[in-house]
């Protein structure tokens, strides 16, 4: 049995999202870039086409953000983000952090 963790919204955005997740937020980028050319489209459109394009963006943002949210429940322990030591975005954080101390001792001539 997996161990319930609660994610916040910025680990959860960059955590793995599942094959079909991808392609619905895929699908959702498309209705979203098909929407914005009818609606800024040079020419006069009946008011019908524009209304429907408007919901086609905000079933298109809808379908994006939820489908980028979603994540494997397994997906730490596929990616290496539950082993000690914290997780990949930590580490990179702890490397960048190191390189500055480097190239600030280097400036400073210490």
């Amino acid at each position: 049995m997996t161990k319930n963790r609660i994610m916040n919204l910025l680990e959860r955005a960059q955590a793995p999202t599942p094959k079909f997740f991808r392609i619905l937020r895929s699908i959702g980028l498309v209705l979203l870039a098909i929407s914005g050319s009818v609606i800024a489209a040079p020419v006069v459109l009946p008011a019908a086409v524009v209304s429907v394009a408007g919901y086609m963006a905000v079933a298109g943002g809808v379908i994006t953000a939820v489908s980028q949210i979603t994540v494997d429940p397994l997906a730490p322990e596929k990616s290496g983000q539950a082993r000690e030591g914290g997780t990949k975005g930590e580490e990179k954080k702890e490397i960048l952090r190191k390189t500055q101390d480097d190239t600030n001792r280097a400036r400073d001539g210490g």
